[in-house]
Protein backbone atom coordinates (compact mmCIF):
# COMPACT_ATOMS: atom_id res chain seq x y z
CA UNK A 1 0.00 0.00 0.00
CA UNK A 2 2.89 2.21 0.93
CA UNK A 3 4.36 2.08 -2.41
CA UNK A 4 0.99 2.65 -4.42
CA UNK A 5 1.13 6.09 -2.59
CA UNK A 6 2.72 8.25 -5.28
CA UNK A 7 4.11 10.39 -2.54
CA UNK A 8 5.80 7.85 -0.24
CA UNK A 9 7.13 5.86 -2.92
CA UNK A 10 9.03 9.42 -3.82
CA UNK A 11 10.18 9.68 -0.21
CA UNK A 12 11.30 6.07 -0.15
CA UNK A 13 14.74 6.23 0.26
CA UNK A 14 13.91 7.63 3.90
CA UNK A 15 11.05 5.13 4.71
CA UNK A 16 12.39 1.46 4.93
CA UNK A 17 9.85 -1.91 5.36
CA UNK A 18 11.85 -4.48 7.27
CA UNK A 19 9.15 -7.45 8.73
CA UNK A 20 10.08 -8.65 12.15
CA UNK A 21 8.98 -11.10 14.37
CA UNK A 22 6.76 -8.88 15.57
CA UNK A 23 5.17 -7.43 12.45
CA UNK A 24 5.94 -4.62 10.21
CA UNK A 25 8.39 -2.49 10.94
CA UNK A 26 8.36 1.03 8.96
CA UNK A 27 11.37 3.30 9.45
CA UNK A 28 11.35 6.88 8.53
CA UNK A 29 14.90 7.83 9.03
CA UNK A 30 17.12 11.50 8.70
CA UNK A 31 19.97 12.02 6.67
CA UNK A 32 22.02 15.34 6.30
CA UNK A 33 19.79 16.98 3.47
CA UNK A 34 16.43 16.22 4.88
CA UNK A 35 16.01 15.89 9.00
CA UNK A 36 13.06 15.22 10.63
CA UNK A 37 13.93 17.36 13.55
CA UNK A 38 16.04 20.25 14.12
CA UNK A 39 19.30 19.17 16.29
CA UNK A 40 18.44 18.76 19.66
CA UNK A 41 14.46 19.39 19.34
CA UNK A 42 11.13 17.57 19.10
CA UNK A 43 9.60 19.94 16.58
CA UNK A 44 8.71 17.78 13.86
CA UNK A 45 9.74 19.37 10.31
CA UNK A 46 7.42 19.86 7.33
CA UNK A 47 9.00 17.13 5.68
CA UNK A 48 8.53 14.20 8.67
CA UNK A 49 4.58 16.04 9.19
CA UNK A 50 4.47 15.42 4.93
CA UNK A 51 5.29 11.61 5.42
CA UNK A 52 3.36 10.94 8.47
CA UNK A 53 0.19 12.56 6.85
CA UNK A 54 0.20 10.37 3.79
CA UNK A 55 1.24 7.16 6.38
CA UNK A 56 -1.90 7.52 8.63
CA UNK A 57 -4.03 6.30 6.53
CA UNK A 58 -2.01 3.80 5.10
CA UNK A 59 -1.63 2.59 8.11
CA UNK A 60 -5.11 3.21 9.38
CA UNK A 61 -6.45 0.21 6.67
CA UNK A 62 -4.82 -2.63 8.84
CA UNK A 63 -6.97 -3.24 11.61
CA UNK A 64 -3.66 -4.40 13.94
CA UNK A 65 -1.99 -1.83 16.27
CA UNK A 66 0.92 -0.14 16.22
CA UNK A 67 4.15 0.87 18.31
CA UNK A 68 6.00 3.98 17.61
CA UNK A 69 9.77 4.17 18.83
CA UNK A 70 12.38 7.32 18.48
CA UNK A 71 15.87 7.10 18.45
CA UNK A 72 18.49 9.33 18.31
CA UNK A 73 22.42 9.33 17.04
CA UNK A 74 24.94 9.26 20.32
CA UNK A 75 25.34 13.24 19.85
CA UNK A 76 25.36 14.46 23.50
CA UNK A 77 23.97 17.42 24.40
CA UNK A 78 26.50 20.13 24.99
CA UNK A 79 24.96 21.16 28.84
CA UNK A 80 24.00 18.43 30.65
CA UNK A 81 23.35 19.86 33.57
CA UNK A 82 19.76 20.69 32.09
CA UNK A 83 19.21 17.32 32.32
CA UNK A 84 17.86 16.71 29.11
CA UNK A 85 19.19 14.32 27.36
CA UNK A 86 18.98 11.64 24.25
CA UNK A 87 16.28 9.84 26.34
CA UNK A 88 13.52 12.72 26.70
CA UNK A 89 14.71 13.77 23.37
CA UNK A 90 13.75 10.36 21.34
CA UNK A 91 10.53 10.07 23.49
CA UNK A 92 9.67 13.15 22.53
CA UNK A 93 9.97 12.36 18.93
CA UNK A 94 7.72 9.56 19.59
CA UNK A 95 5.35 11.06 20.69
CA UNK A 96 5.60 14.08 18.22
CA UNK A 97 5.22 11.33 15.65
CA UNK A 98 2.20 9.95 17.18
CA UNK A 99 0.56 13.16 17.23
CA UNK A 100 1.21 14.06 14.06
CA UNK A 101 -0.18 10.76 13.03
CA UNK A 102 -3.28 11.48 14.83
CA UNK A 103 -4.28 14.93 13.16
CA UNK A 104 -3.49 13.00 9.88
CA UNK A 105 -6.55 10.88 10.97
CA UNK A 106 -5.07 7.97 12.44
CA UNK A 107 -7.08 6.05 15.25
CA UNK A 108 -5.16 6.45 18.68
CA UNK A 109 -7.16 3.70 20.15
CA UNK A 110 -4.82 1.43 17.66
CA UNK A 111 -1.58 2.57 20.02
CA UNK A 112 -0.57 0.56 21.70
CA UNK A 113 3.31 2.45 23.40
CA UNK A 114 4.92 4.93 22.62
CA UNK A 115 8.65 5.07 23.95
CA UNK A 116 11.71 6.58 23.28
CA UNK A 117 15.18 4.58 22.86
CA UNK A 118 17.99 7.17 22.96
CA UNK A 119 20.79 5.90 20.89
CA UNK A 120 20.72 2.56 22.74
CA UNK A 121 19.66 0.88 19.31
CA UNK A 122 21.80 2.40 16.71
CA UNK A 123 20.56 1.44 12.99
CA UNK A 124 24.08 2.19 12.00
CA UNK A 125 26.70 0.81 14.93
CA UNK A 126 29.70 1.60 13.30
CA UNK A 127 29.06 5.31 13.59
CA UNK A 128 26.95 6.20 16.22
CA UNK A 129 27.02 9.65 14.65
CA UNK A 130 25.60 8.66 11.79
CA UNK A 131 21.74 10.69 10.67
CA UNK A 132 20.68 7.13 9.72
CA UNK A 133 20.82 6.90 13.63
CA UNK A 134 18.16 9.59 14.07
CA UNK A 135 14.78 7.84 13.00
CA UNK A 136 11.10 6.67 14.01
CA UNK A 137 10.29 3.36 13.72
CA UNK A 138 6.52 2.27 13.84
CA UNK A 139 5.58 -1.58 14.11
CA UNK A 140 2.45 -2.32 12.81
CA UNK A 141 2.24 -5.52 15.42
CA UNK A 142 0.76 -9.11 14.27
CA UNK A 143 -1.75 -10.46 16.56
CA UNK A 144 0.76 -12.05 18.17
CA UNK A 145 3.00 -9.33 19.14
CA UNK A 146 -0.05 -7.50 20.34
CA UNK A 147 -1.10 -10.23 22.72
CA UNK A 148 2.00 -10.09 24.09
CA UNK A 149 2.14 -6.97 24.76
CA UNK A 150 -1.07 -6.82 26.11
CA UNK A 151 -0.02 -9.55 28.58
CA UNK A 152 3.50 -7.54 29.44
CA UNK A 153 1.32 -4.99 29.91
CA UNK A 154 -0.73 -7.19 32.41
CA UNK A 155 -3.46 -7.37 30.19
CA UNK A 156 -5.25 -9.92 29.19
CA UNK A 157 -8.09 -10.33 26.67
CA UNK A 158 -11.42 -10.23 28.35
CA UNK A 159 -13.80 -12.85 27.57
CA UNK A 160 -15.93 -11.66 25.27
CA UNK A 161 -12.88 -10.91 22.88
CA UNK A 162 -11.11 -14.38 23.08
CA UNK A 163 -7.83 -14.48 21.98
CA UNK A 164 -7.78 -11.48 19.05
CA UNK A 165 -6.09 -8.67 20.90
CA UNK A 166 -7.01 -6.60 17.56
CA UNK A 167 -10.59 -6.48 17.65
CA UNK A 168 -10.77 -3.66 20.73
CA UNK A 169 -9.07 -2.90 24.18
CA UNK A 170 -8.19 -5.30 25.90
CA UNK A 171 -9.39 -4.63 29.53
CA UNK A 172 -7.38 -5.20 32.44
CA UNK A 173 -7.60 -8.65 34.74
CA UNK A 174 -9.59 -8.45 37.76
CA UNK A 175 -7.48 -10.99 39.34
Amino acid sequence: MIKMNDKLDKMQDQIQLTITPEGLRIQIVDDKKTPMFKSGSAEAAPYIRGILKELAPVVNQVPHKITINGHTDSKPFPDASKKYTNWELSSERANAARHELSQAGYDEKKILRVSGLSDSVPYNSKDALDPINRRISIIVMNKKAEQQLMEDLGNKPNATQGNNASEGNAAPSAE
